[in-house]
Order: C-alpha cells, then sequence, then structure tokens
C-alpha cells in the first residue's frame, strides 16, 4: 500500500515537533513531503528537513532562506516569502496537512488545503477564531475533513461517536486553571511573565502558556468549539481540571457524560488526527487510574479570569469579532512579553478592541485580515498613549 503524504505548517513550534515523532514512529505508513515555519528557527527547520528528507521545504521569512539552504544537506527545492505557507499547499500533493502554525501566519494556507478537499488536522486555534465562517462552509463544499489535535477539542470530537448531534446537551472544555489557578486578585495584579509561564502541566511555547494563565486559551476554544461543533455558544462550558487528565466532556440530553481520558501528551491526539477513524499504538504515557486517586472539577472565576465572557460574547456574536479576539490578544501578550504592559492589561486590551471595532456580520477574507490588522495596531497604539 501507498504511504500517505503528509505536509506540516509550523514543524518547528511544539506541535509540529510532537508530530514529526508522531509520524517516525508511523514511518512505514507515511511520508513528510512538506515543512514549513515562519523562519525564527531557520537552522531547526534544517535539521528537520535533513533528517526527514522533504520533496519542498517553505520559509516565511526570506532573509532567513539563505541561513536555511546552506545548512540543507539534500536539494529540497526551498520556498521563501510571505506566500511560501500557500506555495506550499499549491505544489505540493498531501493526503493531510497539520496545520500548526501559531497565530494567522497559516490562515490562506489552511483554507487552501480545505478548498482542495484534504484531510486537515488543525492544531492552529487562530484559523477557527479568525475565519470558522469560512472555514467550515468550505470543508463542508469540498469534502475536506477538520480534525481537531487541541487535547480539548480531540476530546469532544471523540466523545461526539458516543450519540447523534442531536442528542448533544452541552459540552465542557476542560482547563488546567495555569499558574494562577489559586492566586488571590491581589497577587493577580503583580503577576510577572515568568509567573505566567510557569505552566504546573503542560509544556508549550510562551505565547499559548499565557494564553493558558489568563485562560484566553478557553476562550478561543469557545469560538473554535462553535465552529467545530456547530453549537452556539450557551450549550459550551468551561470547567477547571487540575490534573489535565479529563480533556473534555459532552453531556447528552439522557444525562449520560461521555469523557475522554489521557496522560497529558500532544501526541495522542496528534496520532488520532492522523489516522482516524483507526487507532494505532502510540508512545504516550498510560494512565494508572489507581495511582490517580481523585479527579478534581471546579467552576472558572469570571473576576479572576474576564477573557472566558469575551469567548461566549465573541462566539454568540461571530462575524468580524473572532478576528479581533485573536489580533488583540495577540498584540497584547506580544506587549506583556515585552515588559510594556501588565498581566491585567491582556483581556482589558483586547476587551477594548472588540468595543471599538466596527463589526461586520458577514465578513469575506479580506475584511478579516483588515480587521486583524486594526486590532493590533489598535492594541499598540492605546499602549502607547
Amino acid at each position: 500500500m501507498a504511504k500517505k503524504r503528509v505536509i506540516i505548517l509550523g514543524s518547528t513550534g511544539s506541535i509540529g515537533r510532537n508530530t514529526l515523532d508522531v509520524l517516525e514512529a508511523m514511518s512505514d505508513e507515511w511520508d513528510v513531503v512538506g515543512l514549513a515555519a515562519a523562519g525564527l528557527r531557520a537552522a531547526e527547520l534544517a535539521q528537520q528537513a535533513n533528517r526527514f528528507r522533504p520533496e519542498t521545504v517553505a520559509i516565511a521569512h526570506a532573509d532567513r532562506a539563505p541561513q536555511l539552504q546552506a545548512q540543507l544537506d539534500g536539494k529540497p527545492t526551498v520556498l521563501a516569502g510571505e506566500s511560501a505557507l500557500l506555495d506550499l499547499i499549491d505544489t505540493v500533493h498531501c493526503d493531510c496537512v497539520v496545520s500548526a502554525v501559531v497565530g494567522t501566519g497559516g490562515l490562506r494556507a489552511t483554507l487552501r488545503a480545505a478548498e482542495l478537499g484534504r484531510r486537515i488536522a488543525l492544531a492552529n486555534k487562530e484559523v477557527l477564531v479568525t475565519a470558522g465562517s469560512l472555514l467550515m462552509p468550505l470543508a463542508e463544499r469540498s469534502g475536506a475533513t477538520v480534525i481537531p489535535v487541541d487535547s480539548e477539542h480531540s476530546a469532544i470530537f471523540q466523545a461526539l461517536h458516543a450519540g447523534e448531534s442531536a442528542d448533544v446537551e452541552r459540552i465542557f472544555l476542560t482547563a488546567s486553571g495555569g499558574p494562577f489557578r489559586t492566586w488571590s486578585d491581589e497577587s493577580i495584579e503583580d503577576a510577572t511573565l515568568e509567573d505566567a509561564l510557569n505552566h504546573p502541566t503542560w509544556d508549550m511555547g510562551p505565547k499559548i502558556t499565557i494564553d493558558s494563565a489568563t485562560m484566553m486559551n478557553k476562550a478561543l476554544e469557545i469560538v473554535e468549539a462553535r465552529w467545530l461543533f456547530d453549537l452556539t455558544h450557551d450549550r459550551i462550558d468551561v470547567i477547571v481540571h487540575p490534573e489535565s487528565i479529563v480533556h473534555s466532556l459532552v453531556e447528552f440530553r439522557d444525562g449520560s457524560m461521555i469523557a475522554q481520558l489521557g496522560s497529558p501528551d500532544m501526541r495522542t491526539p496528534i496520532q488520532y488526527a492522523l489516522t482516524y477513524p483507526r487507532r494505532l499504538p502510540c508512545g504516550s504515557e498510560r494512565l494508572d487510574l489507581t495511582a490517580i486517586k481523585r479527579l478534581n472539577f471546579h467552576p472558572p472565576d469570571p473576576e479572576r479570569f474576564p477573557a472566558i465572557q469575551l469567548g461566549h460574547d465573541v462566539a454568540q456574536r461571530g462575524g468580524t469579532a473572532g478576528a479581533v479576539l485573536n489580533a488583540a490578544n495577540e498584540a497584547a501578550v506580544d506587549l506583556f512579553r515585552k515588559g510594556l504592559v501588565r498581566y491585567r492589561d491582556i483581556a482589558d486590551q483586547t476587551k477594548r478592541a472588540l468595543a471599538l471595532h466596527e463589526f461586520k456580520p458577514t465578513p469575506s477574507l479580506d475584511d478579516l485580515l483588515q480587521v486583524d490588522r486594526w486590532a493590533r495596531e489598535e492594541v499598540t497604539r492605546c499602549t502607547a498613549c
């Protein structure tokens, strides 16, 4: 049987590296035919290319292309520049695209993959948050399959197979609570970047880790779930589960609740997205329920984590609101990492941008990209005032 062909967008990030580990263990079934990254880790991208020998390598920062080419052992085609990721999808045939670029850098390429009818293993929250209204109808028309890689949405995707969609009462997205789960409001006021990056459970990149600290990641996941599972915002709940063992739950109208449990290891949902509907042995650590002994659940504090309400508001409103939520948060997180705003300012600046932006209920891609730029500029401008 011919091997399946896969392209990884964002191969040098946490999800990308885990995906390559999974694919290496399944090398008898999969060929990595394309690798892509923004370019800040050009040396790592070259190492990955030398290890997996893809046909084509794409780097978004054109100025890093000479460094990349100088370190390549083989002679893959090298695409460089702002359109490199899109060009990779257009020129290299594949069965699956792993969309793992942080931010909106992979938006056009992911939409193109959907247009071409590819399976999309979606780890990029921003694609659905910004353009879920475009991606999901496009996938339905082309026959593309969108399978979530986020542990929470993968859990929901799996649990939904226990019943009919019409029987779903609501879903619960679990949250670790991040590093500030037990902090007082007064302590959070003085939270530092080092504090925010000290995640108790997951090993993630800095932006995603800060989103976990503010629980903006749950706001984004509420919007994702709205588009992935075609649910209204009031049927999507967030529940804090510090152990990160139950990855999410589905409640059906007969009162049954179906949960997906597993060790906190991203290789499991990545592999499932690649092999669905098959389940294969995975290298993740197995659960010992007798060692866990107790699982805790409690509601998030809306005062401590105001971002969650922003997620519900945006999921209800739709239109351009998701693009503003995502872009304003990214800009505010970047400013926080640079020491230019306080931790509390991240949610405040995002809320302000949502209130000020010129809302459009049925935006085009150009509309979404325009409001994305506006939100980033507005957050930066407000900080400089």
